[in-house]
């Protein structure tokens, strides 16, 4: 039901209507059939390759990114995007630091190459190892893409338009999952790529990457102001108010959004142990193998 229309114009707190639900055909096409071709994709890379199928935790990391995308676009999270500040961010955060990296372990492009044959797969092949999809695929670009995209949309006018024009707030989200994809693709590091980040790169990657969501947040935490008209207009008479749902909005940005990069730092530093470890090992063999050959060449 919308906003305006409820009693005296109040609609009830966020808190009681949890299972509310803002179902739209469009999104939940997208999202079913999204899902529903990667699935076939999957099944159909093991049909080609059969004795090399396509791993079960790449598509149940693609299926639970496309699970976060409804519960943030279409659940109760959905109904307030809207109407509050603070639920917007949290439907952010959820789309680029939880779907995202799970499209992006999902690996996506890999299974277009490998679901392909013939004319289709070469044409795919093509595209791929282009050098525009070079630049679009290079960690630096990814990176710039999520530096620009996130004070974009929360500090300027875009905000407002994307408020108060539903197109432009469909293509938001779709910009955050692309966006996201392109940022946790190199840090995830499954998917080929020319440039790859080695473990310690990976987690410079993620720190430097911290400032963003911390400078974003502090940001709307000192603001005085309504920043965005559409609020203003939306003349609500419930919940926080403007100035309170702004701030919560950007400690919600500050603290959640960098505990949740922190968070991904933790697998990243782990697998670094871990190839500094098997690196070490390698040598030792290395160094043992040259050791035995040279008491074995001096002889008795």
């Amino acid at each position: 039901m919308p906003l305006a229309l409820l009693v005296d114009g109040a609609r009830p707190d966020i808190w009681h209507n949890l299972g509310s639900t803002a179902i739209a055909v469009t999104p939940s096409a997208l999202i079913v059939g999204t899902a529903a071709l990667y699935l076939w994709g999957a099944r159909r890379a093991g049909t080609i390759d059969p004795e090399h199928p396509w791993s079960p935790k790449r598509t149940i990391s693609f299926v639970g990114a496309m699970v976060l995308v409804f519960v943030a676009i279409e659940s109760v999270i959905g109904v307030y995007d809207d109407t509050l500040f603070y639920d917007h961010m949290v439907q952010h955060l959820v789309l680029i630091m939880l779907a995202a990296p799970l499209i992006a372990m999902g690996a996506p492009s890999e299974l277009l190459v490998r679901s392909t044959t013939g004319a289709t797969h070469r044409a795919v092949t093509r595209a791929l190892d282009s050098g525009a999809a070079n630049v679009i695929g290079h960690p630096i670009t990814g990176f710039l893409l999520y530096a620009m995209l996130v004070p974009a949309v929360h500090l300027t006018s875009l905000y407002n338009i994307m408020l108060t024009n539903e197109l432009a707030h469909d293509n938001e989200h779709l910009a955050f999952l692309v966006v996201g994809y392109l940022f946790w693709r190199p840090v995830v590091g499954i998917e080929p790529s020319r440039h790859p980040l080695t473990p310690g790169l990976r987690l410079v990657y993620l720190m430097l990457a911290v400032p963003i969501d911390t400078f974003s947040g502090l940001v709307l935490l000192s603001t005085n102001h309504e920043m965005f008209s559409a609020y203003t207009n939306l003349r609500r008479a419930w919940g926080p108010t403007l100035i309170g749902d702004l701030h919560t909005g950007g400690a919600i940005m500050w603290m959640v959004g960098d505990s949740l990069m922190a968070l991904a730092m933790i697998p990243v530093v782990v697998h670094w142990v871990r190839s500094e470890e098997e690196l070490t090992k390698q040598i030792d063999a290395e160094l043992d193998a040259q050791e035995a050959a040279r008491h074995q060449s001096a002889g008795p």
